[in-house]
């Protein structure tokens, strides 16, 4: 099959990375990008590190209200798909990009194939939630991270095409396992460009991104949590973060928090392994976490990924400091429990499961 991979954020470079170096010896592919993340550090760098071939098409949309985002993404995507007439279109996950591609792709009657498919937190307030929803619905293939995923998908009618394929983030993470190291000079810098030291005595692991909790109020909240802890915390910011994260931290004299430059995903993996704790609202990053048997808190109100809470290695809690401190203190100290996101061999999974879509299309 010809398909064609959409991405755009950070997080799909990374299943992207995973998939494609299985997908490519049974099907041609042609990558995507839609600029999403546009920042060295949030994308290119990425490509670079991971091996992946750079991306056929880069649409450089970014920035912009959700509806002017998706909608400029969605023209631009329809555009490629005509000219390149796709057997199949990959979309990942829950961004503007993710939505943009399964609407531009359905509307020209190309099936749509969504990795980690029927994940749900039960509230439309979150953007993300509404790209995942609306992504389900016009999916012909739903490949699942864990079974808890297929049957938040049964309750709403979701059936044909739904398969428990496992995580691909557990296959980028155990396949870089052996590659992680240090920070090196330049790999770890602060706004000005100077390199940031570890911390000898240990550090915390900090990322705060989602719209829910940048709030001048919120990031302040979490700001005070980080300079009450017994080790400095490292946060490397999101640009568009970046001035109010700026702000706050000069006018509160936050100096337990260590602000850094967007950092590589293989540079982020090992801050989060090594870290004696990961304060985080990345669903990436939760998983990570636990993963690697590291203690996370996840400061959002629902559960993205209700699996990494087994055994209290992930807590939720609200953007509020004592909340925040509570939720830490009571994270466990190792996992417990199962391995809810498969064996490490997703990409050979949603591999044979788009095969066998081709051999069935074949047979008709």
């Amino acid at each position: 099959m010809k398909l064609c991979t959409i991405v755009g954020a950070r997080p799909q470079f990374i299943k992207a990375a995973a998939l494609s170096r299985v997908l490519r010896y049974a099907h041609e592919e042609i990558c995507i990008h839609t600029g999403q993340h546009y920042d060295r550090n949030m994308s290119a760098i990425f490509f670079d590190e991971l091996r992946i071939p750079q991306p056929d098409y880069n649409l450089g949309i970014a920035g912009g209200s959700h509806g002017k985002m998706t909608g400029q993404m969605l023209a631009a995507i329809e555009d490629v798909l005509v000219r390149e007439a796709p057997d199949m279109a990959l979309v990942y996950g829950d961004t503007n990009s993710t939505l943009a591609g399964a609407l531009a792709a359905v509307k020209l009657h190309i099936p749509v194939c969504h990795v980690e498919a029927g994940v749900r937190m039960g509230t439309l307030i979150s953007p993300e939630e509404v790209n995942r929803l609306l992504t389900d619905r016009v999916a012909a293939l739903l490949c699942c991270c864990t079974q808890r995923a297929v049957k938040n998908l049964r309750r709403e009618g979701i059936t044909r095409g739904v398969r428990n394929t496992g995580d691909l983030m557990l296959d980028a993470a155990l396949y870089y396992e052996g590659r992680l190291r240090p920070p090196a000079q330049g790999e770890l810098l602060d706004f000005s460009g100077r390199p940031v030291a570890l911390p000898q005595g240990g550090y915390y692991m900090l990322t705060c991104h989602r719209e829910e909790n940048t709030s001048d109020e919120a990031l302040y909240e979490v700001m005070q949590a980080m300079q009450r802890l017994d080790a400095p915390a490292i946060y490397p910011v999101h640009p568009r973060n970046r001035e109010r994260v700026m702000r706050l931290w000069r006018l509160g004299g936050f100096d337990h928090t260590l602000l850094t430059q967007p950092v590589g995903y293989l540079t982020s993996l090992y801050l989060v392994k090594h870290a004696k704790k990961v304060i985080t609202d990345s669903g990436g990053l939760q998983r990570e976490a636990f993963f690697y048997g590291v203690p996370c808190v996840t400061i959002l109100d629902n559960p993205v990924w209700p699996e990494t809470l087994s055994g209290n290695m992930n807590r939720l809690c609200a953007p509020k400091a004592d909340a925040i401190l509570r939720a830490l203190s009571a994270a466990a100290n190792k996992r417990t429990g199962g391995a809810p996101f498969g064996d490490g061999h997703a990409a050979e999974a949603i591999t044979a499961l788009i095969t066998a879509y081709e051999e069935e299309l074949c047979s008709l």
